[in-house]
C-alpha cells in the first residue's frame, strides 16, 4: 500500500514563520492546511501554493472553535510584532488563550501532536543570561507588552494542564529573535525597521543608547528546529534561537553598511519593558534534537535584504 502523506494543520501560516514552515512541508510532499484571519498574515506570502492540491487555505479566528482533522498541529497565530499587540492588545491575549485552547481542544479530540509556538518573551526582564528554560522569568503582568509575554505564559500552562490531564502530545518551542523573507516590511521589528529605513534612505530609529543586546536566528534555521522539535519525544519547552548576541547600534551600522544606504542614526526613547539583552541557551536543543543555527548574520541579512528591495518595488 502506497504511504499516507501527513496532514499539517499550520496556524497564522500567511505569516512570516508560518509561510516559511509551509514551504518545507510543501517541497517535502506533505498536505498542508492554513488557517489565518490575515490579522497580521499576508496571503502575498503563500500565494506560490493557493491553487496547489496538496495546500488548502481557511479564513478563520482561532478565538472561534472549528473542527478539522490533521496529524500534526503547528500553532504558530499570534501577532509577533510589538508594534500591532501594542494596538491590539485584547485580541492578542485572546488569540493566546482562547486560540491555543481551541487549537489544544482539537489536538485531544483527534489524538494529534501539537507544537505551540511559545516566545523568549515568557523570561521578560530576564535576571538570567544566557536564558535557560528552567528560569521562571520575570515579566510585568501591568504593562504594554503583557498581552504578549503573560499570554505566551498562559498558553505554556494551557499546554502543560492538556499534557497532564488529557495526556495530549505537546511541543512546546521558546523561539528567539528571528529574522528573514516574508517579513512584514510594517511589522516593527528590528531588523525590518533597519532594513526598511535603510533602503529608503530614512533615519534608523535607534531605541535608548544602541547598547542592548539581542541574538538573531535565520528562518531556515528557525524552521529546521521546528520541525526537528516536533518529530522529537521532547515534551517540555524548549528554547530555539541563535547564540551569538550583538548590541542593537551594531546591527543598525551592519545594516547601513550592507545596503550601502546613506542613512543616518537616531536615537528615541527606550520602550517600557523592553528587556536590556536577550540570548538563548541552545544546550538543551543541541542534546535533544541535535539542533543549533548555522547561517551566519552577514548571510542572512544578504538574503533579506535582497528579498525586502524586491519587497518594496512591488509597493511603489
Amino acid at each position: 500500500m502506497p504511504k499516507s502523506i501527513n496532514q499539517n494543520l499550520v496556524t497564522g501560516g500567511a505569516g512570516f514563520i508560518g509561510s516559511n514552515l509551509i514551504n518545507v512541508l510543501m517541497n517535502k510532499g506533505e498536505k498542508v492546511i492554513c488557517i489565518d484571519n490575515f490579522f497580521s498574515g499576508r496571503e502575498l506570502n503563500i500565494s506560490k501554493w493557493l491553487n496547489h492540491p496538496r495546500f488548502k487555505i481557511i479564513n478563520h479566528d482561532l478565538t472561534i472553535p472549528f473542527e478539522i482533522k490533521a496529524e500534526k498541529i503547528w500553532h504558530l497565530a499570534c501577532p509577533a510584532s510589538p508594534f500591532l499587540f501594542h494596538k491590539n492588545p485584547i485580541e492578542t491575549s485572546k488569540t493566546n488563550f482562547l486560540g491555543t485552547l481551541n487549537m489544544l481542544e482539537l489536538a485531544r479530540k483527534n489524538n494529534s501532536r501539537i507544537l505551540l509556538a511559545s516566545s523568549s518573551a515568557v523570561y521578560g526582564e530576564a535576571k538570567v543570561h544566557p536564558q535557560i528554560e528552567s528560569y521562571k522569568g520575570l515579566v510585568n503582568s501591568f504593562g504594554h507588552r503583557s498581552c504578549y509575554e503573560e499570554g505566551k505564559r498562559i498558553a505554556e500552562s494551557l499546554c502543560f494542564d492538556y499534557q497532564k490531564v488529557h495526556n495530549c502530545d505537546v511541543r512546546i518551542a521558546r523561539i528567539f529573535n528571528t529574522y528573514g523573507p516574508n517579513m512584514n516590511p510594517k511589522d516593527g521589528r528590528i531588523v525590518s525597521n533597519f532594513i526598511v529605513q535603510a533602503i529608503k534612505n530614512d533615519p534608523i530609529t535607534v531605541y535608548g543608547n544602541g547598547e542592548q543586546t539581542r541574538s538573531f536566528c535565520f528562518v531556515d534555521d528557525l524552521v529546521k528546529g521546528l520541525i526537528s522539535l516536533m518529530n522529537s519525544n521532547y515534551k517540555k519547552p524548549l528554547n530555539l534561537g541563535n547564540e551569538n548576541e550583538l548590541k542593537v547600534i551594531e546591527l543598525a551600522k551592519k545594516i547601513v553598511l550592507k545596503v550601502g544606504s546613506k542613512s543616518k542614526i537616531i536615537n528615541l526613547n527606550l520602550p517600557a519593558d523592553d528587556p536590556l539583552k536577550r540570548r538563548p541557551s541552545i544546550a538543551l536543543a543541541k542534546k535533544k534534537l541535535n539542533w543549533q543555527p548555522n547561517t551566519d548574520l552577514d548571510a542572512g541579512l544578504t538574503k533579506t535584504i535582497y528579498y525586502f528591495k524586491k519587497e518594496l518595488k512591488i509597493q511603489k
